[in-house]
């Protein structure tokens, strides 16, 4: 198989990579472990777009990866930390296809079509039938992957409640909702098609660059927990808990490098926070 369908597993400091996200369990792709690994992961590494709001790209060669996600303890979007996990996976011999999804929430009942660029992987086991689902890269969850079958129904991850179902007019089409406040929500839709880096570095170019992509134009940063979900969006706060409460507030553009350092676990270098409080992108 060529690199450039393979993930670079053996690029990867697998022993940096485990100890960022505080797993010291087996080392045997099974499925004990890949569920370990996704809760790891998703609530250590927080989801962020401030490189792009820093005039800087995203790039998703595995040494840049490595460099902001695990040396610097920075956070990255759908793109960065598929790409990342989806090494780790690789060089513990779990089988990984990416996907992509197309993000339904907020528009899944008005006609908008957004493009399909949330990144998500197919992931298999040697010892195991079953197919996963792993997202490590929405944000929100889910805690551990989530199985590829359509009698999946509503399961629970955790304190998280999801539903998983095919589309009635479309078989290969399959909806991921997730239960809030508000009830049943569409989050995602996606399909099987394999995904490759080269199709990651084509989403990511529009995602990072595009003047209609959310992440060009404010902050938007999560940090998902196990008992809450923490989300900054432009200067709005808001942390919403698995019972559907949620609290907000609007913080003042100075506060932005406190709140990030202590809520979403990013300490930005003294250069990048002042940076990013005086940078354009504020609503007047």
């Amino acid at each position: 198989m060529s690199d450039d369908h393979r993930w670079l597993g053996e690029e990867l400091d697998l022993d940096v990579y485990l100890a960022r996200i505080g797993y010291d369990g087996p080392r045997t792709a099974s499925v004990p472990t890949l569920r370990a690994l996704v809760r790891a992961h998703t609530t250590t590494i927080p989801f962020e777009n401030l490189e792009i709001l820093l005039g800087r790209g995203i790039p998703l060669d595995l040494n840049s990866l490595q460099d902001k996600l695990i040396r610097q303890k920075r956070g990255g979007y759908c793109y960065e930390n598929v790409t990342l996990f989806a090494a780790a996976l690789e060089r513990l011999g779990f089988g990984v296809t990416g996907l992509s999804g197309r993000v339904t929430v907020g528009v899944a009942d008005t006609g908008v079509l957004r493009p399909a660029t949330h990144a998500l992987a197919r992931v298999t086991t040697p010892d195991d039938d079953r197919v996963w689902i792993c997202d490590v890269g929405f944000g929100f969850g889910p805690l551990e992957p989530y199985e590829l079958v359509d009698s999946a129904g509503e399961f629970a991850l955790g304190q998280w409640r999801y539903r998983l179902e095919r589309r009635l007019d479309d078989p290969a089409l399959w909806v991921l909702y997730q239960h809030g406040a508000d009830g049943w929500l569409d989050r995602y839709t996606f399909t099987e098609n394999p995904q490759f880096r080269i199709d990651y570095a084509v989403g990511n170019h529009f995602v990072s660059t595009a003047p209609r992509s959310p992440f060009t134009t404010r902050p938007f940063v999560q940090r998902f927990l196990p008992d809450a979900h923490h989300v900054l969006d432009d200067l709005t706060w808001t942390s919403q808990y698995p019972d559907g409460t949620a609290t907000s507030r609007e913080l003042e553009p100075a506060e932005l490098p406190k709140i990030l350092a202590e809520v979403f676990d990013i300490d930005l270098a003294d250069a990048d926070a002042r940076a990013l409080v005086e940078t354009p992108w504020r609503t007047p």
